[in-house]
């Protein structure tokens, strides 16, 4: 986390460790920046269908990162989850269901990766679906819902494969109107976590810090930042469609930097969320340390430390990131005649849908989904 508002004094470099190796603090006067400050968006920004216009928007810390991430994962998750290049923190997801649905709802994450929402909200007792594009964390994500099921779980959790900007070609009929919450995080650009290993004579490597082939001009991740804010956008309008009246959407995000340029992303996807007509409710911090007594402890990754060190070694005094933003958004508490043509328009279409996707009764390979079972 970088904090431009007050020098602080430098903190030593831990030196490289594991990825969720040796912890660190954060002084006092960081954490006291992380007030509850209601923030303002611009007058008449966002009206709501029932007549009233947007006002303050809410903001709250989640206390998200009192266990490391892997013991928040082990034994809800398979192993081949940790290659997956920037996974969501399970307590961040875990959060927003507990807060924004209720049992038996419908959860849903477009950008679904190894499936953390979708996982968190089976062991809470939600339904889920999701959506990935790359096929192996399709895979993944079915094997953990799998997994789900076999300590428990009871309700339904569905994956489907295809692009994002296409929810209304993949996704049945019967999720129309229905999710209560959406989960979700667009790629992070460069800000990925990754696996480091040390070979004799050559250093450290890198590995599992990409997303996919990275030729792939179809996969968000890969397509330079400007795009990737115009397909998040489409993901964004498409969801409204299959979120109930008043229903919410969670995204977490956190900037970047590109040659020492802080990259506001948080700002950037806000403002995303307000082209697709999106209403702003809340700004939140989820924090990555966890909350002691006095201070935050951080658990900085290998990648994270390196580059702290490097940039502080020239001249740039920044911190290890500590939290993710978590921006809140909500749809109109009714639908406007506009949505509920699209919405004839779509039901119209939907039983070819609905024989494309239920043609295979296995799931494999004909149909883009499958159940786990």
């Amino acid at each position: 986390m970088a904090d431009d508002r007050t020098p602080l004094s430098p903190v030593p470099d831990p030196g490289p460790g594991p990825v969720d190796g040796p912890t660190r603090r954060i002084p006092r006067a960081v954490i006291d920046h992380l007030d509850t400050t209601t923030a303002v968006l611009p007058a008449g920004t966002v009206e709501d269908t029932t007549g009233g216009s947007v006002g303050d928007v809410a903001v709250s810390v989640w206390t998200t990162a009192q266990r490391a991430p892997v013991s928040q994962r082990k034994g809800r998750y398979v192993p081949g989850s940790t290659a997956h290049p920037a996974k969501m923190l399970p307590a961040v997801a875990a959060h927003a269901i507990a807060h924004y649905t209720r049992p038996g709802d419908l959860v849903l994450d477009p950008m679904c990766g190894i499936g953390t929402t979708l996982v968190e909200a089976l062991h809470a007792g939600r339904r889920a679906v999701g959506v990935e594009y790359e096929p192996h964390w399709v895979d993944v994500a079915r094997a953990n819902l799998a997994l789900a099921h076999d300590t428990g779980a009871t309700h339904e959790g569905r994956v489907f494969h295809g692009d994002a900007r296409r929810l209304s070609s993949l996704l049945p009929a019967e999720y129309y109107g229905q999710a209560a919450l959406v989960v979700t995080s667009p790629p992070y650009g460069p800000s990925t976590h990754g696996q480091v290993s040390v070979a004799p004579g050559a250093g450290v490597q890198k590995y599992h810090h990409l997303y996919g082939n990275t030729l792939d001009r179809g996969n968000l991740a890969n397509i330079g930042h400007h795009r990737l804010l115009t397909g998040f956008t489409r993901i964004l309008a498409g969801l409204t469609g299959y979120l109930r009246p008043g229903g919410h959407i969670a995204i977490t995000i956190r900037p970047w930097r590109e040659h020492a340029e802080l990259i506001d992303l948080p700002s950037q996807i806000l403002t995303c969320g307000l082209h697709a007509g999106l209403i702003p409710i809340e700004r939140n911090v989820a924090l990555l340390a966890r909350a002691a007594d006095t201070d935050l402890v951080a658990r900085g990754s290998f990648f994270q430390r390196d580059f702290i060190r490097k940039q502080r070694e020239a001249g740039l005094p920044l911190h290890l990131i500590a939290h993710e933003d978590v921006l809140i958004f909500r749809t109109p508490l009714r639908r406007t005649a506009t949505s509920d043509t699209a919405t004839d328009r779509r039901q119209a279409h939907r039983p070819r849908d609905r024989a494309r996707h239920t043609a295979d009764p296995s799931g494999r390979p004909s149909a883009p989904e499958s159940r786990a079972a």
